[in-house]
């Protein structure tokens, strides 16, 4: 009988053991590569590679850093400013991994942590559009993967590439940014302004007037009455930390040079000021989503309206600000991640 029960006993670790392997062998099998840096010439850096941009005033290096791997879906993200930082995008490691996305951070010249040459006539839609091709060659993006997304004056990049470089993109993301800074401007004075309290307005525009943009108490009404309402709505203290490094790091000189002082709208010297492409989105064959927010300093309605002029658009509109992907994140990232999976799918209507 004890002879009997250690067969049993054997036999029964062997069926244990062997199961056991198979389903090792089956875990082993069915294991993601997405976060599989083996073999990559960016594994030791943790994916990021400093890329090599050639200007007409010599070379310089910019900041990327790639976030998970898939051959098929992979997004460069262009954050706004100009003078901005990758922050921007903090939460997106929060969406996209889930999905097996692959996204790239990447500070564009005189941002962060890039090369700051300090040099104004490099300050162009043009050089920064040559400045994408570069970072798109030197990452092996191509018309098979490649989805460029940009959020405000990376949307105005997005764009200006786009009706240059189209035939190397998949699909093309435009966040939170109309086609015309005439129409931008408009909008934040005609619409938005008046929102505000009337006494509050008034001591902004008079500051304005005045120039005096350095005076604490611009940015102090700014923050407190105009970005909690249009840029991200929470209360400064709720704001989190990606968004806070973003202003703490944002380059000013690029930013007045281009986008101007004020922000309702680009006004002054600003060299974008007069930046309008809304007649050639009909040009943009590419699909193509735009992403807007109901309370955003860009006019959601146009958003929709400009999905309507490309020649293969769709728009979502977020109960969110200019941030959408910071205040409301599931409506940002369900759309995004909808448009992305469609394309690739080849089911995009």
């Amino acid at each position: 009988m004890k002879l009997l029960t250690s067969l049993i006993f054997i036999i029964l670790l062997l069926m244990f053991s062997c199961t056991n392997n198979q389903e090792k062998e089956r875990t082993n099998s069915e294991k993601s590569s997405y976060f599989d840096y083996s073999n990559s010439d960016d594994q030791l850096t943790g994916g990021i590679k400093m890329i090599p941009i050639e200007t007409s005033k010599g070379t310089f290096n910019v900041y990327t850093k790639r976030m998970g791997n898939n051959p098929k879906m992979r997004v460069l993200l262009l954050h706004g400013g100009p003078g901005g930082t990758h922050e921007v995008f903090g939460n997106f490691e929060g969406f996209l991994p889930n999905e097996e996305i692959e996204y790239i951070y990447y500070d564009q010249l005189d941002s962060y942590y890039s090369d700051k040459p300090n040099d104004s006539t490099l300050w162009t839609t043009e050089h920064f559009v040559e400045e994408v091709e570069q970072v798109r060659k030197a990452l092996n993006l191509n018309k098979d993967n490649f989805y460029l997304l940009g959020q405000s004056w990376g949307g105005i990049l997005a764009m200006e590439y786009a009706l240059k470089y189209q035939d190397n993109i998949k699909g093309l993301i435009i966040s939170n940014m109309m086609a015309s800074a005439p129409e931008y401007t408009k909008y934040a004075n005609e619409v938005l302004g008046p929102q505000m309290n009337p006494e509050i307005l008034k001591e902004i525009m008079e500051m304005e007037a005045n120039k005096d943009f350095e005076n604490p108490r611009y940015s102090e009404l700014l923050m407190n009455h105009y970005y909690t309402q249009h840029i991200m709505r929470k209360p400064l203290a709720e704001w989190p930390k990606s968004v806070n490094l973003l202003f703490e790091h944002l380059n000013p000189g690029i930013y007045v040079y281009m986008q101007g002082h004020s922000e309702f709208g680009m006004t002054g010297n600003a060299t974008l000021k007069d930046w309008d492409v809304s007649g050639r989105l009909k040009e943009i064959r590419v699909p193509t989503l735009m992403l807007g927010g109901k309370y955003d300093t860009m006019d959601p309605k146009y958003l929709e309206w400009m999905a309507t002029e490309v020649q293969k658009g769709r728009s979502v509109t977020t109960d969110g600000s200019h941030l959408s992907q910071f205040d409301d994140p599931e409506t940002y990232f369900n759309g995004l991640i909808k448009f992305i999976k469609d394309v690739d799918a080849g089911e995009f209507k």
